[in-house]
């Protein structure tokens, strides 16, 4: 798990750390202002569409199909379920993004927009059709992680990275028209990069036997079988991003900072859960599907418990460090150019109010691929559409009671509560249907944790203001000398403890593998 999870978590690093170069280069080039929100939220709305139609419900109902077939009636058959099930995404998203272009052409003939909704829609014009291409990204990244490759899948995403950034630093600059005019060389870099991920996957997956070849969808098995499954599947897997989208679409018409600022404290969030959660959660879908094929019960539940105690150990200490090493971090990365100090104060509270939350956003991709593994999408589409609902409750109720500058708060703690409630129902539906998971006795060799991030907040909230911002070396400081001591002492504390990802950890920096 450590090695398959480990290498996806490299190759994601990687992608994560140039990630956090554009959106660098975002916060310079726009700020946190309207034309920031406008791009980011049209942004958002494609990038739904791909974790709904690719990695989110597509993939959970079609890769333990994919592993079935390919244990029960050998590679042949399971390519050409793959290219069945391809075929149909083409022809899905294909009249998808047609019908989304045709609305959103119309409500811009037709409506009178104000000037940061009307931007808004123009972008997500020029930007809808990446949702196509990164589907298909998606369920190649997936067939390659089904077949036991994880690093170089999860690498291509560093080519969007790349090919933003040079549209940023490159082609914007060339464009006339003020700010508003130069952002849509982002969207065109949105297509190109949508290209290039495609093409990134295609030689690894021809190494691996597949062949392109157009399959009827129409009266297939599999094809009915994954469609049956995607609608609920599609609410399971996608809920944070479902919820950031309303939330989000809500915070565009609350205020002109609301988007950008929540944003970037999504990004930086995101650097964790996707380095660890999203890496681990993507080798356990094809691991626990396998299990769960196999009828091996008490392996299935012993290699879920394994990868939520991996991800309390990284993710505790993740949550400590954000919170509170939150302004520190935003100055260092973003507070240049258009981002000045005002811009690093609302994005530094929403990051606060958000990573309470982490461990929970991680938490619901693992459990809910424990239902997809087993061939169960409905019951967390139910309880997805529960917090949802309960999302969007709490936003509303928290947002317009904070004050100016700081109502992007109250969609950090509105994701925070709902993602928290979501895993807590999963865990209970869970164990329904499988018994007992074991998580008293499992939770009993955490203990050592909640000290350990006691500790790991008093040093780095004691080392945070001792360095001031007056200059780059002391911004360096102010965030790596507390987060370096602090995981020290956290790192100590759980050895101390016998907790054991921490003694695995050791075991592992020390050259000795069981």
């Amino acid at each position: 798990m450590l090695k398959s999870s480990g290498a996806m978590a490299g190759a994601t690093l990687t992608s994560r750390v140039l990630g956090m170069v554009r959106e660098i280069c975002y916060a310079r080039f726009m700020g946190d202002g309207v034309v920031a929100g406008a791009f980011m939220l049209a942004f958002m709305i494609p990038n739904l569409f791909r974790r709904l139609l690719g990695e989110g419900a597509l993939t959970a109902a079609f890769i333990p199909l994919f592993k079935t077939k390919e244990k029960t009636e050998g590679e042949a058959a399971a390519w050409r379920a793959a290219n069945a099930v391809l075929s149909a995404l083409v022809v899905a998203a294909a009249v998808l993004a047609g019908v989304v272009l045709l609305g959103v052409s119309l409500a811009l003939y037709w409506g009178e927009w104000g000037g940061k909704t009307a931007l808004m829609l123009e972008l997500l014009r020029w930007m809808f059709p990446y949702m196509l291409l990164i589907c298909l990204t998606a369920v190649f990244m997936g067939m390659l992680n089904a077949r036991g490759h994880f690093f170089v899948p999860a690498l291509g995403a560093c080519l969007m990275n790349v090919v933003m950034i040079v549209a940023v630093l490159v082609f914007a600059p060339r464009l006339s028209g003020g700010l508003e005019g130069q952002v849509f060389a982002l969207a065109v870099g949105v297509l190109v990069a949508g290209v290039a991920q495609l093409g990134f996957q295609l030689p690894w997956l021809r190494r691996e036997g597949f062949r392109w070849r157009w399959v009827s969808p129409w009266r297939d098995g599999t094809v009915r079988e994954v469609a049956a499954k995607m609608v609920p599947g599609a609410v399971g897997v996608a809920a944070f991003q479902i919820n950031m989208v309303v939330t989000q679409g809500m915070g565009f018409w609350v205020g002109d900072h609301v988007v950008a600022s929540y944003t970037y404290a999504v990004r930086l969030m995101e650097v964790p859960q996707g380095v660890f959660g999203a890496s681990l959660a993507a080798f356990l879908l094809p691991a626990l599907a396998g299990l769960a094929a196999e009828k091996k019960g008490g392996e299935f539940k012993a290699t879920l418990r394994e990868g939520l105690g991996h991800l309390v150990f990284v993710h505790v200490l993740m949550t400590v460090l954000l919170m509170t090493l939150a302004e520190p971090i935003v100055r260092l990365l973003f507070e240049s150019g258009k981002f000045g100090a005002d811009a690093t104060r609302r994005a530094a509270f929403a990051l606060v109010c958000l990573a309470p939350g982490l461990l929970a956003f991680s938490s619901v991709h693992i459990f809910a691929r424990a239902f997809y593994s087993m061939g169960d999408v409905k019951t967390p589409m139910k309880l997805s559409l529960v917090c949802l609902g309960l999302n969007v409750a709490v936003a509303l109720a928290l947002v317009f009671r904070f004050p100016e500058g700081r109502e992007q708060g109250a969609l950090g703690i509105a994701n925070a509560v709902s993602s928290t409630v979501n895993v807590g129902l999963l865990v209970w539906w869970l164990r329904q249907r499988v018994g007992g998971l074991g998580l008293w006795a499992w939770a009993g060799r955490l203990w050592g944790v909640l000290p350990a991030a006691i500790a790991a907040a008093a040093v780095a909230w004691g080392l945070s203001g001792r360095f001031g911002n007056a200059d780059l070396g002391a911004q360096l400081a102010a965030v790596f000398v507390p987060m370096v001591a602090a995981g020290g002492v956290y790192f100590v504390v759980t050895w101390l403890a016998a907790v054991p990802s921490a003694r695995e950890l050791g075991r592992w920096l020390g050259g000795r593998q069981d």
